[in-house]
C-alpha cells in the first residue's frame, strides 16, 4: 500500500523526468545514512579524466554510488568547468548521502543556472534545516516549474514560513493548491501537520479531519490524525481510526504500538514536532511514491533530503532500506535497517529484514544465528518465527523448517487463519521437499482455500505447487491440469508457471503440446536453467535432438544445482533413454490408489518469485514484496 496517492507520484515523476533530461536518469542509488562525506579511500582514482569518467558511469550501472561519487568527484577536478559533468557528481554525491559535498556541488551549479531545480531543492532544505527561513523560501520558488514541481515547492515553503512562525502565509501558500483529488488530500494533510506545529487547534483538527475522511488507508494520515485526537483527549477517536486502519493491514508494528499505549492509557507524541520534521514528511511523502513506483535513483534522492532533515524519521529510514532491498543492494540495505532506533517499533521489522538479508548474501549460518537471536528475545513472535523458518528452507533444512512454521501456526490467534495463510503453504511446500508428502497435501490445500481471492498471483502459486505435485505423482490427472491452466490463466507471463505445466505434459508424453508451453516459458524466462533443461527433454522427445542437446547446453551454461549438472551432462552424452508408456492422460485418469503413490516427486515444482509471497514480517509502509526462495526443479 502506497504511502501518499496520485500528488506524490506525480512530483516524484518530475525528478525522476529532471534527472533523466540531465543523463542521469539511470545512475542508481545505493546508501545507507546522511554522512559528511563519502569513505573515498577506498577507490583508487584513475590516471585520467576519461578513465574517472569512465569508472564513475560504470559505478553508477552497476548501482555503486559511492564509487559513482568518488569517481565523478576525481573528473570534475580534471574539468572543472563542465557543467554536465558537475552535475552528474552532485546527483550521486546526493544520492550516496554524501551531504557536505552534495550541497558544495549544488551551489556550484546554482552559481551557473540558477534555475536548476535540484540544486534549488537542496540549498533550500539545507537552509531551512539552519533556520534560514527566508532564503529558504527563495530557494523553494526556484526549484522547479509544473504542477508536481510546483507541489514540492509550495508545500516546503509552507513548511519554511511555519517555522518562521508566519501560519497565516503558510495557509495562504498552500491554499494555492488546487487540482485533483490527491493533491487536495496533500494539502489538507500538510495543512493539518503546520496548524498543529504553530498551536492552531481548531484549524489542525479540521484539516486533518479533511484528509483522514478523503484517505482514511494511508498510515501516515491515519497516524497523523489519531494522534492529534489522542493529543486532544479524544483517544475513542484515536483507536476507532487505528482499528479501522487494521482491518486494512493486520498488526502494523506503528499501528500495534500507538493502540498498546492507548489502550494503557499513556500518551502518543505529536507525529511532527517541528518545520524541520514537517518538511521531512514532505520528501519522505514523495520518496515512498516513488519507491513504490520503481523510481529508484528520485526516491533515495528525497529521502536523503529527508533524513537530513530529520534522522530519527524512522519510516523514512525503513523505506530506504526497503528501496536499496529491491535494487539488490543487500549490504547497503542491512546498513540503513540496522540505524533505525532501538525505540522504533519498526526496529523489530528491521531486525528481521537483516536476518533475510543475510541469507539472500549467502550468509545462511549468519542468518539463522542473527534470527535466533532476535527469537529469544520475542519468542511469541509470528514473524520473526515464519523469518526463521523461511531462511531454514531456504538452506534445505526442510525438516527443521517445518518444525518452525508449526511454531508460527500453533500461535496464529482464532479466526485469523486467513491472515496467516503464507504459513500453511511454506509449511506444505517444506513436507514436500522433506519427502513427507501427506502432510505437504494437507498444508497445501488449506492454503489453497485460505489464498484472499485478491491475491491472484498468490493462489496462482499455490495452485501450480499442488497440481504439479499431483502431475508428478501421477494423480488427480484432471483437476491437476484444470488447476495448472487455472494458474496460467491467473499468470500469464510467469514462465515458471507455464513451465509447470508444459511439464506436465512431458511426465505424461504428450510431446508436442509439451514443447508449445516449454518454448512460451523459455521466452519469458529465457535465464532460468531448469526451464530450458525441460525444453531440451522435450526437443528430444519430439525428434528434434540437436535442439534438444543445444537447450541442454545452455542449461548447463546457466549455473543448474549440482544434481541437475550431473544429469544435464549425463543427457549431454547420452541423450535420453527411451521412455516408459504413460499410464494417464489428462483425459485417462490414473486408476492406482492416490495414497500409494510414489512419496516424494522426482522434481519439485517451481515456486517464483511473487510479491504476494511475503520474505518476512510486513513492511511499514505497504504489504510485503519479497521472494519465496524455494529450491528449483
Amino acid at each position: 500500500m502506497p504511502m501518499f496517492g496520485y500528488a506524490a507520484r506525480r512530483s516524484a515523476t518530475a525528478l525522476t523526468l529532471l534527472l533523466a533530461s540531465t543523463g542521469l536518469g539511470t545512475l542508481p542509488a545505493a546508501a545507507m545514512q546522511p554522512r559528511e562525506s563519502s569513505p573515498l579511500s577506498e577507490y583508487e582514482p584513475a590516471e585520467s579524466l576519461e578513465g574517472n569518467f569512465l569508472s564513475a558511469y560504470i559505478a553508477g550501472a552497476s548501482k555503486d554510488t559511492a564509487a559513482a561519487a568518488s569517481f565523478y568527484r576525481e573528473a570534475v577536478k580534471g574539468d572543472p568547468r563542465n557543467a554536465e559533468l558537475l552535475e552528474r557528481a552532485f546527483v550521486s554525491l546526493l544520492a550516496d548521502g554524501a551531504m557536505t559535498d552534495a550541497f558544495r556541488a549544488a551551489e556550484r551549479l546554482a552559481t551557473r543556472e540558477s534555475s536548476n531545480g535540484l540544486a534549488q531543492l537542496a540549498l533550500g532544505v539545507r537552509q531551512l534545516k539552519a533556520g534560514q527561513y527566508g532564503p529558504a523560501r527563495q530557494s523553494f520558488g526556484r526549484s522547479g516549474r509544473g504542477a508536481a514541481a510546483d507541489l514540492t515547492g509550495t508545500l516546503l515553503t509552507a513548511w519554511a514560513y511555519a517555522g518562521a512562525g508566519d501560519g497565516k502565509r503558510a495557509y495562504e501558500t498552500l491554499n494555492r493548491l488546487r487540482g485533483e483529488r490527491y493533491f487536495n488530500v496533500f494539502r489538507d494533510y500538510h495543512a493539518g501537520l503546520i496548524a498543529s506545529v504553530i498551536g492552531d487547534r481548531a484549524e489542525a483538527e479540521r484539516k486533518l479531519k479533511a484528509a483522514y475522511d478523503a484517505d482514511h488507508n494511508t498510515l501516515r494520515i491515519v497516524d497523523g490524525y489519531a494522534r492529534f485526537e489522542a493529543g486532544i483527549g479524544r483517544t475513542d477517536l484515536a483507536i476507532d481510526a487505528y482499528s479501522e486502519f487494521e482491518k486494512v493491514m493486520p498488526r502494523h508494528p506503528l499501528v500495534v504500538d500507538a493502540l498498546d499505549k492507548l489502550k494503557a492509557g499513556k500518551p502518543l507524541t505529536p507525529l511532527i514536532a517541528s518545520a524541520q520534521e514537517g518538511a521531512a514528511e514532505v520528501l519522505y511523502g514523495l520518496g515512498s511514491a516513488g519507491s513504490t513506483q520503481g523510481d529508484e535513483l528520485p526516491a533515495v534522492v528525497y529521502l536523503r533530503l529527508a533524513l537530513y532533515l530529520a534522522p530519527e524519521h524512522a519510516v523514512a529510514r525503513l523505506t530506504l532500506a526497503d528501496t536499496l532491498d529491491r535494487m539488490k543492494q543487500t549490504e547497503r540495505s542491512n546498513e540503513a535497517y540496522a540505524q533505525i532506533p532501538a525505540s522504533s517499533p519498526l526496529k523489530l521489522n528491521a531486525d528481521i529484514q537483516i536476518g533475510l538479508n543475510l541469507e539472500q548474501l549467502g550468509r545462511g549460518d549468519e542468518a539463522l544465528q542473527h534470527l535466533d537471536a532476535v527469537l529469544k528475545a520475542h519468542p511469541d513472535n509470528i514473524d520473526v518465527i515464519s523469518a526463521l523458518g523461511n531462511v531454514q528452507r531456504a538452506r534445505k533444512k526442510f525438516t527443521e523448517a517445518t518444525e518452525t512454521y508449526t511454531r508460527a501456526i500453533n500461535l496464529i490467534e482464532p479466526g485469523r487463519e486467513a491472515n496467516n495463510w503464507t504459513l500453511f503453504y511454506f509449511r506444505g511446500t517444506a513436507y514436500e521437499r522433506a519427502g513427507e508428502w501427506q502432510k505437504a497435501e494437507a498444508d497445501l490445500k488449506k492454503a489453497l482455500n485460505l489464498v484472499p481471492p485478491t491475491q491472484p498471483n498468490a493462489k496462482a502459486q499455490v495452485l501450480n505447487y499442488l497440481a504439479y505435485s499431483w502431475v508428478d505423482r501421477n494423480m488427480n490427472i484432471d483437476e491437476s491440469f484444470t488447476m495448472l491452466k487455472q494458474a496460467v490463466d491467473l499468470s500469464p507471463r510467469d514462465g515458471m508457471i507455464i513451465d509447470s505445466l508444459g511439464w506436465a505434459y512431458f511426465r505424461l508424453g504428450r510431446w508436442d503440446d509439451a514443447v508449445r508451453e516449454l518454448e512460451k516459458a523459455v521466452e519469458l524466462k529465457p535465464g532460468d536453467p531448469t526451464i530450458n533443461d525441460h525444453l531440451g527433454d522435450a526437443y528430444w522427445r519430439t525428434g528434434r535432438r540437436l535442439e534438444g542437446k543445444f537447450q541442454w547446453q545452455h542449461a548447463k551454461d546457466l549455473n543448474p544445482e549440482p544434481d541437475d549438472l550431473a544429469k544435464i551432462n549425463a543427457k549431454l552424452k547420452d541423450g535420453l533413454p527411451e521412455p516408459d508408456k504413460p499410464t494417464a492422460t489428462a483425459e485417462n485418469p490414473p486408476t492406482q490408489d492416490p495414497a500409494q503413490a510414489v512419496p516424494a516427486p522426482v522434481a519439485a515444482p517451481h515456486n517464483p518469485e511473487n510479491p504476494e509471497l511475503p520474505k518476512g514480517a510486513p513492511a511499514p509502509s505497504e504489504p510485503p514484496g519479497a521472494a519465496d526462495k524455494k529450491p528449483g526443479k
